[in-house]
């Protein structure tokens, strides 16, 4: 079994009085699930909103909402909690943050629990801000915000969507899931170091149909090439996702560009690729489609056994790639290296990545991958199996040393 990167880490999660701080308990659950020690802390305010018992309950810890204990007289013992939790962190959440914690951390208040911590902290800092619209978008909240990325916090911004005021618009509490990809990011030890690049990335199968009921595809379910997007947002890039037919969800605020055939999807990429830097070309794109499909579902007693194929355009072959970075990937069954070797070379690609069908628990449909990357200079870097995720940021970490 692999080891999670988030097994044994310590984890601080700061709640504040917002209406999605409820949204905090599936944090709470998600973490210790992934086998992170969690203990929370609230403002004051958040307790109108969710008692503190749910997250003791959930954490398995005492639950931080008072600087002092009640009564002097009861005595306490809690000592200089706030310099002990902050050595024992690995890492801090602050989710969800109003915009009013967020001001005050930006400008170096400590006046409630959470906020001392925040400045006794030594660890990186995750702060997932969400409010109405209105208070989000005012130009004070934009600057606070902006200030603790330069502070060096990270900083992941609201979605648009349903307020709790009945409005729509940005503000929205950030999903879970991607709070949780981004601790993975920090504690993984990576930043937003690809923060004003461009990247178009494709994922997926393509499917060349046969009449209207079959098709000829793969089976590839896009996890690698939407781990890849989720992981170059989350590194700062501007990225454009072109997919084929998957079940894969995506962060809202990642362009997608929806596609079926092969055809399609090479429109798409000449299409996007002019205003991007970097292709990644993770897609498993069929290699050969029907002459012709036929318009109505063809029977078994006729030709179908028949049938005629003739091979897809090659996408790589076929795009203009100059002044772009382009990386392919290979997916072989036997003698591995060589073919990713001539991919590389035929296709006059920067790098690829290689997996194989004969490696266990890598390629298609699995969470975790075995990649070894090939660069156009002769380096070759192997890697041993992990989460797509983790592998997702050695790829983007390979493609930053592109000459």
């Amino acid at each position: 079994m692999l080891n999670d990167i988030l097994s044994g880490k310590k984890i601080i999660l700061g709640v504040t009085g917002c209406i999605a701080a409820y949204k905090a308990c599936y944090l709470t659950r998600e973490l210790r699930e992934r086998g992170a020690e969690v203990r929370v802390v609230m403002t004051p305010s958040a307790l109108q909103f969710i008692a503190p018992l749910t997250f003791s309950s959930l954490s398995g810890n005492e639950v931080i909402v008072n600087v002092f204990p009640e009564s002097q007289q009861d005595g306490t013992g809690l000592k200089t909690w706030h310099i002990d939790y902050a050595l024992w962190a690995d890492l801090m959440i602050i989710a969800p943050a109003t915009v009013n914690t967020a001001a005050k951390i930006a400008h170096g208040f400590a006046d409630n629990a959470l906020t001392i911590l925040a400045l006794a902290l030594r660890c990186p800092l995750i702060i997932a801000p969400a409010a109405d619209t209105d208070m989000y978008e005012k130009p004070i909240t934009r600057q606070n915000l902006n200030k603790l990325s330069e502070l060096g916090h990270y900083v992941i911004e609201a979605e648009v969507g349903s307020l709790a005021s009945g409005l729509s618009g940005i503000g929205r509490f950030p999903e879970p899931e991607k709070i949780i990809d981004a601790v993975e990011l920090i504690l993984s030890g990576y930043t937003k170091d690809l923060s004003g690049k461009k990247i178009l990335i494709t994922a997926g199968p393509t499917f060349e149909d046969i009449d209207p009921v079959r098709f000829i595809g793969n089976r590839s379910s896009g996890k690698m090439g939407f781990n890849l997007v989720k992981a170059a947002y989350l590194r700062g890039a501007e990225v454009t996702l072109i997919s084929g037919p998957v079940y894969e969800k995506i962060y809202p605020e990642i362009n997608t560009v929806k596609v079926r055939s092969t055809f399609e999807m090479k429109e798409a990429v000449e299409k996007y690729l002019k205003d991007n830097q970097i292709l990644i070309m993770s897609a498993a794109v069929a290699d050969y489609q029907p002459e012709s499909a036929a318009i109505k579902k063809i029977k078994k007693e006729e030709h179908l056994k028949n049938l005629k194929l003739k091979q897809t355009v090659d996408i790589l072959a076929s795009i203009n790639k100059r002044g772009k970075k382009i990386i392919g990937f290979a997916l072989e069954t036997d003698e591995e290296k060589a073919n990713a070797l001539k991919k590389l070379k035929d296709k006059n690609l920067d790098m690829i990545v290689l997996n194989s069908l004969s490696d266990e628990r890598s390629g298609f449909e699995y969470d975790t991958n075995k990649i070894t990357i090939f660069h156009r200079s002769g380096k070759e870097v192997d890697y041993p199996l992990q989460s797509k995720f983790q592998a997702a940021n050695k790829i983007l970490s390979e493609i930053l040393k592109l000459k």
